[in-house]
């Protein structure tokens, strides 16, 4: 490992997201910490394509992290499961409900790493309104094509659990805020949230601000919405695509068929008011919002069962 970031935490001070793993390959560089198993930084050549953080700061905006086992929210932070009502701790306080799932603060585990491999791992125990035992790893890889992250866990209990998972990067491609970027996202239907970012339904696209089927301005429209029926392409991946007005290179994150759902973020709720619209968050998700009481993408772990679901940002789309 280099020097400085990247590098383990030494004697004294210690990085708010722990150590920090460094990985490289032909003038690509990814930085994932320890805490969270989370995408901090990553580049091509020097520029950065994620709206991360730095290495002396606490993450922010669930920034890079993957979220274990729902992504997104669940109402009140309760569901129900097999006639038993569980009630998880209300991790966003401010809507009433428990966000992002239960690993994004927990520290992960090196299993395997190389100049351009990165593997973690880690065990979520049973706990607050969660009664199950989850074994998680998350493999980062980078290649000529670019990052790809690989999320797989297996239920390690003795009973069937409700599941899914999801991650949260924020694409950049160098403007200072995102209204003048070109975006592309394959959905054809959106859900409607209330208030406290809970789908109430499914709409079409067509005829709304939210309908980016076509590469255009964002503009000023504020997003905070999940799409779905993901037009993909031949080789089954559906890509949310980012570019530079200037006509660069477009920037893909693409996901693979595990993921139906993508949630758009513009940022403009960021509590943190400087890092609003500094990035657009693409979120791959295998359910919707809230999937624990809708069931809408819900997947049922039986005792022994893995499921596993790949994403990754293309450097060079288009």
């Amino acid at each position: 490992m280099e020097a400085g970031e990247g590098t383990p935490a030494g004697q004294g001070a210690v990085p708010p997201s722990g150590q920090q793993f460094a990985l490289t390959f032909a003038g690509q560089r990814a930085l994932i910490t320890e805490v969270g198993g989370a995408l901090r930084r990553y580049t091509v050549d020097g520029r950065d394509l994620l709206d991360g953080y730095g290495e002396d700061e606490m993450c922010t905006g669930a920034r890079g992290q993957s979220l274990i086992p729902w992504p997104n929210r669940i109402r009140h932070g309760r569901y129900s499961w097999h006639g038993r009502t569980e009630q998880l701790d209300l991790s966003e306080p401010s809507k009433g409900g428990a966000i992002h799932g239960l690993t994004r603060w927990a520290n992960w585990e090196v299993e395997q790493q190389a100049e351009d491999y990165l593997s973690l791992v880690h065990t979520q125990h049973a706990c607050q309104g969660w009664p199950w035992v989850l074994s998680c790893r998350l493999e980062y890889r980078l290649d000529a094509t670019g990052l790809s992250v690989r999320t797989t866990v297996v239920n390690r209990s003795s009973t069937a659990c409700p599941f899914g998972t999801g991650a949260h990067p924020y694409l950049t491609v160098g403007t200072r805020v995102i209204d003048g970027a070109l975006a592309h996202v394959p959905g054809s239907v959106y859900l409607p949230v209330d208030d406290e970012g809970i789908p109430t339904g499914r709409e079409p696209v067509e005829g709304t601000q939210y309908d980016l089927r076509h590469l255009q301005p964002l503009g000023t429209r504020k997003i905070d919405v999940t799409y779905t029926d993901l037009a993909r392409d031949d080789d089954g991946r559906a890509r949310v695509r980012l570019a530079h007005p200037d006509g660069s290179p477009e920037i893909a994150l693409w996901a693979d068929e595990a993921y139906p759902y993508f949630e758009i973020f513009t940022g403009d709720t960021l509590p943190q008011k400087d890092r609003r619209r500094t990035g657009l968050g693409v979120e791959p998700m295998t359910c919707a919002p809230d999937a624990f009481n809708s069931g809408d993408g819900l997947i049922t772990l039986a005792p022994g069962d893995a499921h596993t679901a790949t994403w990754g940002i293309e450097p060079h789309a288009g």
